[in-house]
């Protein structure tokens, strides 16, 4: 089968590309390489371009008729960046991707899976949350991606279209076989700056905020590998109709492993992987910054009959093989 990915040069969206194609199917990408890696489009079909392009989409339709559905994982996604210039985000994250789904509901394809977030829960006191918890986005990245799936819902319901969001949780690693990982150019998440500090002798990881209510003060998190996100995308394309039907046309679905992990947590696990020790200093939380929190995944297990594979220090491990490769 045939597949459209959005954003497939970007880090979890190449992970899913090699899990498709691992699987028997085939990623045709587009993606404005904006954040992207063109080294991960390589013996791919690949349109450099933009979601909101109408003539690059019919080309791509085109092109390739027998796509069925889309996943959209293109989006600008830096918690910190979105706080300093939310026109950025709402522009390229909701404007655009709008503007995608009109083209998708005026052609033949009608499937979307949708590249979400579980910071749409907002995550405030770390307990464990379910797809029924209250939404509480608190950035504009996170606003940008709620809006998106209400969006996307709306749509499944007036225009006969069908959609899964995957409220995805802290991805982290790297394809297991080492064809794509994350980019070492900006190292804004945690597992980077962990391994910024490591590298040197003097380096030292800031651990924002320790008054948070979990058991050790730190933000807590739910961290999962990132190739078991890409199969949770796989399990979903595989279980489509199953999962949504003409009657009930739209769902969410969270994908995590099931674990709180506080930054303590993870700090003591990458100095294990890792073998080095790193200094810390506490500072105040970022803007955005929240307590967190883990996810159930009881309805990933019913509905995608999905379960994680990876442990966090098979997680941490893959990175560090990553960035030195």
């Amino acid at each position: 089968m045939k597949v459209l990915i959005t954003g497939g040069a970007g880090y979890i969206g190449s992970t899913i590309c090699s899990a498709l194609e691992d699987n028997g199917h085939i990623p045709v990408i587009l993606d404005s390489l904006i954040n992207g890696s063109q080294k991960f489009t390589e013996d791919r079909k690949f349109y450099k371009g933009d979601i909101d392009d109408p003539q690059l989409l019919k080309q791509i339709i085109t092109d390739n008729e027998d796509i069925q559905t889309v996943i959209h994982c293109a989006a600008l996604i830096q918690v910190p960046e979105s706080m300093k210039n939310p026109s950025d985000y709402y522009c390229n994250n909701v404007i655009k991707s709008i503007k995608f789904l009109d083209h998708l509901r005026l052609s033949s394809i009608s499937r979307i899976i949708f590249s979400s977030t579980a910071s749409v829960y907002g995550g405030t006191d770390g307990s464990m949350i379910t797809e029924s918890s209250s939404l509480s986005p608190n950035s504009p990245y996170s606003k940008t991606k709620l809006s998106v799936e209400m969006a996307i819902k709306d749509f499944c319901h007036a225009y006969g279209m069908k959609g899964i969001s995957l409220r995805y949780f802290n991805p982290i690693g790297a394809d297991p076989k080492m064809r794509s990982g994350p980019s070492n150019k900006n190292s804004s998440h945690v597992i980077g700056k962990l391994s910024e500090a490591s590298q040197t002798s003097n380096g030292t990881f800031e651990i924002t905020g320790s008054k948070w209510p979990t058991r050790d003060g730190t933000g807590i998190r739910d961290y999962i590998h990132v190739w078991d996100v890409a199969l949770a995308h796989v399990r979903a394309l595989q279980n489509f109709n199953q999962i949504v039907t003409d009657e009930d046309p739209y769902t969410e679905i969270n994908i995590g492993s099931g674990e709180g992990t506080t930054v303590l947590e993870l700090l003591s696990a990458f100095e294990e992987v890792a073998g080095a020790k790193i200094q810390t200093v506490h500072g105040d939380p970022r803007p955005g910054d929240v307590a967190g929190a883990y996810t159930n995944r009881d309805k990933a297990k019913a509905l995608l009959d999905w379960e994680p594979r990876f442990s966090l220090e098979q997680g941490i491990a893959d990175f560090l093989k990553w960035i030195r490769k």
